[in-house]
């Protein structure tokens, strides 16, 4: 071996780290991205700061959760698929087991008071904590006026106008890339500042020894990922369909969340948004207090808050059981959304990352990649703003201005206990920096106490 050059990771070792990451990913995606950069760039030295942070911005760029797909995306750099597949299931696998079990508990025992109470608190500590995750992401993605412009304007297209996710996206990356062709200056690329030292990462000394073939894009590759990975998207909604019928409950949530996979765009905060709206609005398996719920208990688990899906299709099963115990329907609701959520996660990883790689340093895909990542700020706000509405007031309306049409809360309805709660929890976040689980297990214990008086 060269002087300085990294030995190579085994596939059994980085399984190990990326358990403990799986394991330890509370706080939402920007505490789980973070985590991420402390363990895999500052740490260990798998990826420099530039590879972290364009890969990154791919996940950005894709719907579903962003800090799930970028250690896939990690992991299949380091060790080929097999890599992706570990680094990728063990993100998700301790959290979806625990909000198995949260699901059901909550089915059934939610409206004792006790349990009401404790949901009553946490849904006070997630108003915090996206407020939280709010700004953390605002001050990593706006970097200049152009960025925060892009952000007002994607939170008004959706708060006021209600313009699909898709088409803020788009428009964003568009706008970027025209604006770089017009200004370079605006999305310039910038050198990272180094990470301990000249230090050479692992994936620089597989790059040396010609390990890196993988990342190579070829099309035959591509076709095949897109054969097997859409094969495996697709199986159990047929068997599904053909077992309990196309207008099955399990059927619905596995359509609906299959085309939430591919629309939306910007994290676990920006598919809230959407679902929230979908699922309450529109098909009515829950009630808005219950998706809070759902987004308080995914707070308390490992893993992706895009979990919470798991908890809505959990709920919908369990409540249109027919032949079979509601326990059993919902944990089928569970898994199947678990499946539709996260195979295109894989899909769109394995598919993708060589092109980005080979596009590494392009600045026209940078500019691209920037404003969508500006925009996403906008529609976290916008999710904010809906959380902040549902926990704070009792009745939100739907107010129209001529052609203008959005939904706000009736002031008279303000829930005084809710609001000195909310405020105590972002007071510890902010002022006292507490760790989510933390601030959770106070704010579920008081809002417990509560119901004593």
């Amino acid at each position: 071996m060269e002087k300085g050059s990294r030995p190579a990771l085994t596939l059994g070792a980085a399984a190990r780290v990326w358990l403990r990451i799986g394991l330890l990913s509370f706080g939402g995606p920007a505490g789980q991205i973070a985590l991420m950069h402390r363990e895999l760039v500052e740490k260990r030295r798998w990826v420099d700061e530039q590879r972290f942070l364009h890969a990154l911005n791919y996940c950005m760029l894709l719907p579903g959760p962003e800090a799930q797909q970028l250690a896939t995306y990690i992991g299949w750099l380091m060790h080929r698929t097999p890599g992706g597949l570990i680094a990728g299931g063990l993100f998700i696998l301790p959290g979806a087991i625990t909000m198995l079990c949260l699901s059901a508990l909550y089915a059934q025992f939610h409206t004792l008071p006790v349990a009401a109470g404790v949901l009553f608190g946490l849904k006070a500590a997630v108003f915090a904590i996206v407020i939280e995750a709010l700004q953390r992401i605002a001050k990593r993605a706006l970097k200049g006026r152009v960025s925060f412009l892009f952000a007002a304007a994607a939170f008004v297209g959706i708060f006021l106008f209600g313009i699909p996710f898709p088409v803020i996206v788009l428009a964003a990356g568009v706008s970027g890339w025209l604006l770089n062709r017009a200004d370079p200056s605006l999305f310039a690329l910038k050198q990272p500042e180094g990470v301990a030292g000249s230090e050479q990462t692992i994936i620089d000394a597989m790059a040396a020894r010609g390990e890196l073939a993988h990342t190579q894009p070829s099309w035959q590759r591509s076709l095949g990922v897109v054969i097997v990975w859409g094969t495996l998207w697709a199986l159990p909604l047929l068997l599904a369909v053909v077992l309990v019928g196309r207008g099955s409950v399990l059927v619905q949530a596995g359509l609906f969340f299959s085309k939430a996979a591919v629309v939306t765009f910007g994290g676990a905060y920006a598919v809230l948004s959407y679902v929230a709206q979908q699922v309450v609005d529109t098909y009515g398996w829950l009630r808005p207090a219950e998706m809070v719920d759902g987004l308080g208990l995914a707070e308390t688990t490992p893993g992706p808050l895009i979990l919470v899906l798991q908890f809505v299709g959990f709920l919908a099963a369990y409540r249109d059981a027919h032949d079979v115990s509601p326990l059993l329907a919902g944990t089928l609701g569970a898994l199947m959304t678990l499946w539709v959520t996260f195979v295109p996660c894989f899909l769109w990883i394995f598919l993708g990352a060589p092109y980005i790689e080979k596009l590494r340093g392009n600045t026209a895909l940078h500019a691209a990649l920037s404003g969508i990542t500006a925009a996403v700020v906008g529609v976290i706000l916008n999710l904010s703003v809906w959380f902040g509405m549902h926990v704070l007031f009792g009745t939100v309306e739907e107010v129209a201005w001529g052609p203008l049409a959005t939904r706000l809360p009736l002031l008279s309805s303000l829930n005084p206990a809710a609001a000195v709660l909310s405020a105590l929890a972002v007071l510890l976040l902010f002022r006292f920096h507490w760790s989510v689980p933390r601030l959770l297990a106070i704010c579920g214990a008081l809002g417990a106490f509560r119901t004593l008086f």
